[in-house]
């Protein structure tokens, strides 16, 4: 059922760059660079999960740790931020969190004008981390938050990652 396919034995655990949230039971890993999006896609996320009536929780921002443990790539939060979010303009914010989930997707949010194929080859929609073989995602950074976030929900739905999200349509 995971898409997690395992490449070596368990890892130490690694401090990235990225926001994570949980969907479901489903950890998704936002990566990009500095002003990206990627707070903004979280938040997108947890709203459009939530409407669609599943749960939804920030794991972290700014700083995750990773670490494969058991065969399954688990995320963190930084212990020093845990809950809190930054929203641009608005400073940083105290949000509904959950410390860890296991990561079933990685989005990367591509630079404004960076192509994006249509159709990713095969071996375009894997992503390493920490010695862990997972399913990515490539959207573009500047598409509405609301676009993004149904673009991942979609995705997640269409690996069995999510139950069907009939509300959401």
């Amino acid at each position: 059922m995971s898409d997690l396919i395992v490449e070596s034995t368990d890892t130490p655990r690694q401090s990235v760059h990225a926001t994570a949230v949980v969907l479901g039971e489903a950890g998704v890993l936002i990566r990009g660079s500095s002003g990206s999006g990627k707070s903004r896609l979280a938040f997108a996320l947890i709203e459009a999960a939530e409407h669609a009536g599943l749960f939804a929780r920030l794991i972290g921002d700014d700083r995750i740790g990773v670490e494969l443990k058991a065969g399954r790539l688990i995320a963190r939060g930084h212990p020093l931020i845990l809950g809190k979010i930054e929203s641009r303009g608005q400073g940083i914010l105290e949000v509904p969190f959950l410390p860890a989930a296991v990561l079933r997707l990685v989005v990367d949010l591509a630079d404004a004008g960076a192509p994006i194929p249509r159709y990713p080859e095969p071996d375009q929609d894997q992503v390493t981390v920490a010695g862990a073989n997972l399913p990515c995602l490539t959207l573009r950074q500047d598409a509405a938050a609301s676009d993004l976030a149904r673009a991942v929900l979609a995705n997640l739905r269409q690996r069995h990652q999510l139950p069907s999200l009939s509300r959401f349509r």
